[in-house]
């Protein structure tokens, strides 16, 4: 997903060196390779985490360390990025709680959901797109203000009924 290949076993986790350095040290490589460039978003936390087989505060103070090298820059609630603060973030690049709604959209589109079925819930998001909670919910919020869904408090989020969803630009 963000061009790094998982291998936990290149982290020395008995040795002198902390893992979050390591960690930051193989993100910094990879922006030296030219793998991760100015404006690229950096693996978040979850992804982190999740690919090096590491605890979240260890994944945050990843990109502490990044930030204190100079090498990246964070936007809160939006992620963090290579190059110094205000650095363009590539125009290419879909937010990732955007790349999330887009997804579950399509899969309504498809009728893989129909209307009034629940939607994935949180924890099943979390773990498929490998993001932390926060992530799914701006995902969530994305579709309910487009049309694509409504949520009943305790209940979950469902799929709306068809004159509900946003007009298809591409039709």
């Amino acid at each position: 997903m963000y061009g790094f290949v998982y291998n936990a076993n290149v982290l020395d986790r008995e040795g002198p060196v902390p893992v979050y350095k390591q960690v930051a040290d193989l993100v910094r490589d990879q922006i030296e390779r030219g793998e991760l460039k100015a404006g690229d978003p950096v693996p978040s936390e979850a992804a982190l985490e999740k690919h090096y087989d590491i605890a979240r505060t260890t994944a945050r103070r990843v990109a502490r360390e990044l930030r204190e090298q100079g090498l990246a820059y964070t936007v809160q609630g939006e992620g963090t990025f290579v190059g110094p603060p205000g650095t363009p973030r590539s125009p290419k690049r879909m937010p990732v709680y955007q790349k999330i709604a887009e997804e579950v959209a399509e899969r309504i589109r498809r009728g893989e959901i129909p209307p009034n079925r629940a939607i994935p819930g949180e924890k099943v998001m979390m773990h498929r797109y490998g993001v932390a909670k926060v992530t799914v919910r701006q995902a969530v919020g994305y579709l309910r203000e487009q049309g694509w869904v409504f949520t009943v408090p305790y209940r979950g989020t469902y799929v709306n009924e068809p004159d509900k969803w946003p007009i298809n630009k591409d039709s």
